[in-house]
């Protein structure tokens, strides 16, 4: 949800301040670039070098920066229109009067009066504070100009009383804002079910029959499902990819028949399903319980063929969106149509490795989405990240239908 997101975090001078450590930690977690803005006071609180050091962006404070070679400026205009989003935490009762009343004496509500993009506040103060009317009411003019309030919790003071009062924690802050960012999300509240990579058919204990898929184009669906809103399920065959998101969950198989099982037991449950893994046709008809020891100058394996995951997904089908994929060398379209058809799908993604640069093995992958009543949408050749963009655009377009 954040991944790739600019956030600026303005924090003011609260005792507070010294869980922005940690909240600049979680923000670089998941994925965002990260730049704060430091008031005069709250630099009593936390240390300026240690946020910079976390979030790997100098820390401003103010206007201009004196240097060896003079002074820089540091432009709040350009920082408001940099930051996707930008979160003031601790949010002082001073502050927050400030920011509700336009006041603008220090380069944090310059910036915050600059800003393009959502802002979230977290106040943080004392139980009497808190509920005084000037709080409440900068509260709800704040929120009138359309930023987002991240209530403060109930629990123990600096001031040794129990109350209302208390920041919320990091954890708590992010987990707010990735629930808000998700509520205008395409898929949110979906679940895909996706599969990735090759399969591996054993031939004895050391080989196999498999193919050159590295799984990059179902782990990329996977990522942008979930970026989307989704609850993801992605079934991978072998592949040294890699994936980390907390809306993603991997199962790893090795073989058709594990691959198989693995996406019935979820299939039920998923609003989409798009099966990109490249699985085996054939599987060896006998398993050689010890190493084949070449011998002969020639040798023969007896093959048959594997469950066709996609068609059982087909014929199973009740109000899941299916998506399959077809990779061709001759008779592309017709080839693709035909497995359309056959498979009763929604749609198809159809590459050829005709096509220079598509296919496996490669970073990039030139496809045409055909859906069900035969639509035919080509693109242009695109790294596989936009290509799945493209895939899941389409499929919004049906879903929503």
């Amino acid at each position: 949800m954040l991944q790739g997101k600019n956030i600026l975090l303005g924090i003011t001078g609260g005792i507070a301040a010294y869980k922005t450590t940690f909240l600049v930690r979680l923000l670089i977690k998941a994925g965002a670039d990260v730049k704060v803005i430091l008031t005069e006071r709250a630099g009593q609180f936390v240390s300026p070098l240690t946020l910079a050091t976390l979030s790997k962006n100098p820390v401003l404070t103010a206007f201009v920066n004196e240097t060896d070679g003079g002074t820089d400026w540091n432009n709040h205009v350009e920082m408001g229109l940099w930051a996707d989003l930008m979160i003031i935490a601790p949010a002082t009762a001073n502050t927050l009067s400030k920011m509700a009343n336009g006041t603008c004496d220090n380069l944090l509500l310059a910036t915050y009066l600059s800003a393009k993009c959502d802002v979230y506040f977290a106040p943080a103060m004392d139980l009497d504070m808190y509920r005084h009317p000037s709080s409440k009411a900068s509260f709800e003019k704040l929120q009138s100009y359309g930023n987002l309030m991240i209530p403060a919790t109930s629990g123990e003071l600096a001031s040794g009383l129990h109350g209302e009062g208390r920041m919320a924690e990091p954890e708590d802050i992010v987990a707010f804002i990735q629930n808000q960012l998700s509520q205008d999300l395409p898929l949110t509240g979906k679940k895909v079910l996706i599969t990735a990579g090759p399969t591996y058919e054993a031939i004895d204990p050391v080989r196999f029959i498999g193919n050159h898929s590295s799984g990059q184009m179902g782990f990329e669906l996977a990522r942008v499902a979930a970026n989307l809103g989704a609850k993801v399920i992605l079934v991978s065959g072998p592949s040294h990819l890699m994936i980390s998101h907390e809306s993603i969950k991997v199962e790893r198989v090795v073989s058709a028949e594990e691959m198989y099982h693995a996406v019935h037991k979820a299939y039920s449950e998923v609003d989409i399903a798009i099966c990109a893994a490249a699985v085996a046709d054939y599987r060896p008809k006998i398993k050689a319980e010890q190493k084949i020891k070449k011998k002969a100058d020639a040798f023969s394996i007896d093959l048959v063929k594997t469950k066709d995951i996609l068609s059982s997904l087909g014929k199973k089908k009740e109000n899941q969106y299916l998506v399959g994929f077809a990779l061709e060398t001759e008779n592309e379209l017709e080839n693709a149509k035909e497995k359309l058809k056959k498979k009763n799908l929604d749609a198809i993604v159809l590459n050829s490795l005709n096509d220079a640069g598509a296919g496996f093995g490669t970073p990039t992958n030139k496809i045409t989405f055909i859906d069900k009543n035969l639509a035919i949408i080509p693109f242009e050749l695109k790294n596989k990240a936009e290509v799945a963009h493209d895939i899941f655009t389409e499929i919004c377009k049906r879903i929503d239908a």
